[in-house]
């Protein structure tokens, strides 16, 4: 799922999306609820109409926005008091008030609240978020008015498995049409999340979605399949896009370096996005190279188009029982980006920690780096 927190996915219309493949997008309670309101969604006819995308949209609950305004915000078991990252205003967020703003703004899958712990978190502080989720996920099931929206339950519980297991058990218990994973890439090791993914992910119902929750670089989305995990969504592909990062089978290319410069060849042969049917790689330098605005369109259709192409990929190689051999086709070509840079770019955009907000009306935006 392409990420829109405010309904809309930065420099692209709908009609783009659809182009790229699109079926699916996400939007933001959190952002919509703030600017421009519910109450003008809904009188625009809901989400959907207000941004003209006629597929399907899911919205997170705002729980990880809100929490990661942390000197921000005041929690309790009843819900969370926050400040508004635009003017300072104060802000109450429930289950029952996040339920009521998702059915406002009519999305297909709505998320339930949850308490988001921050990574690196200890043992007392997960069991709190787990027990607390646990305890949220019920209020908002009870909360739930609307027959024609999907509410996803999220598991909780950092890198502890038993934790993670005790989530999957209590949740399932309450029949969720779909389980999403939680709390993870926020700056462990890949290694640390795939551990988690392998034991947890086979626990969820085969016959309900499974959906991890804020991950999308390629060679994560190939494995987290292998685990059993069918959605994802990112800000990476189109937050890299506008910083001149495009993707390739054989892995993250920065379309500033020189030696694109005089490539007259698209940016990946293999593709058939808009961006490579039309320009040249030189072109699209080019455009970094002057910053014109152009350049962030031409390079989030190029990577979001790549994505789509990768999950296609993977969906015929589970049809055709060939899952294994594509997954070590793609682990031997595609080059990650180092783990140590990967970690770093994450402390730099990760809306926990020491910039997560100031004593200003101005505060870092919560989930800084959202689409």
């Amino acid at each position: 799922m392409p990420v829109g927190s405010q309904a809309t996915v930065k420099s692209l219309t709908s009609d783009d999306l659809r182009g790229i493949g699109c079926e699916i997008i996400l939007s933001n309670a959190y952002h919509l609820y703030l600017r421009p309101g519910v109450d003008v969604i809904r009188e625009a006819g809901g989400v959907h109409r207000f941004m003209s995308w006629d597929r399907a949209l899911l919205t997170d609950s705002g729980g990880f926005q809100v929490f990661s305004l942390a000197p921000l915000r005041r929690l309790d078991d009843d819900g969370v008091t926050f400040r508004s990252h635009i003017d300072g205003s104060a802000h109450y967020l429930s289950p029952e008030k996040s339920i009521e703003i998702q059915e406002g703004l009519g999305a297909d899958i709505i998320m339930a609240l949850d308490d988001v712990p921050a990574g690196g978190s200890g043992d007392a502080r997960l069991t709190e978020a787990v027990e607390r989720t646990h305890r949220w996920a019920e209020r908002c099931l009870s909360a739930q008015r609307r027959t024609d929206q999907l509410l996803f339950a999220i598991v909780q519980g950092g890198s502890d498995l038993k934790l993670r297991r005790l989530s999957v058990a209590t949740l399932c218990a309450m029949d969720f049409p779909g389980y999403a994973i939680g709390g993870l890439s926020v700056g462990e090791p890949k290694e640390a999340m795939y551990t988690v993914l392998r034991e947890i992910a086979p626990l969820l119902p085969a016959d309900r979605p499974r959906y991890l929750m804020g991950v999308g670089s390629p060679e994560d989305i190939v494995e987290a399949v292998w685990c059993g995990v069918d959605m994802f969504d990112c800000v990476l592909p189109t937050r890299v896009a506008r910083n001149g990062a495009v993707y390739t089978r054989d892995g993250r290319r920065s379309i500033r370096h020189a030696s694109f410069r005089s490539r007259w060849e698209p940016i990946d042969s293999e593709c058939d996005c808009y961006t490579c049917l039309t320009f040249s790689a030189a072109y699209v330098h080019h455009l970094f190279k002057c910053e014109e605005l152009l350049a962030y369109r031409l390079a989030t259709i190029h990577n979001l188009r790549f994505m789509q192409r990768l999950v296609n990929d993977i969906r015929h190689a589970i049809a055709s029982g060939s899952l294994s051999a594509f997954r070590e086709e793609f682990r031997t070509r595609y080059r990650s980006t180092e783990e140590s840079v990967r970690l770093s770019q994450k402390r730099t955009h990760r809306p926990m920690g020491a910039r997560a907000a100031r004593d200003t009306m101005e505060p870092q935006m919560p989930g800084e780096g959202d689409d």
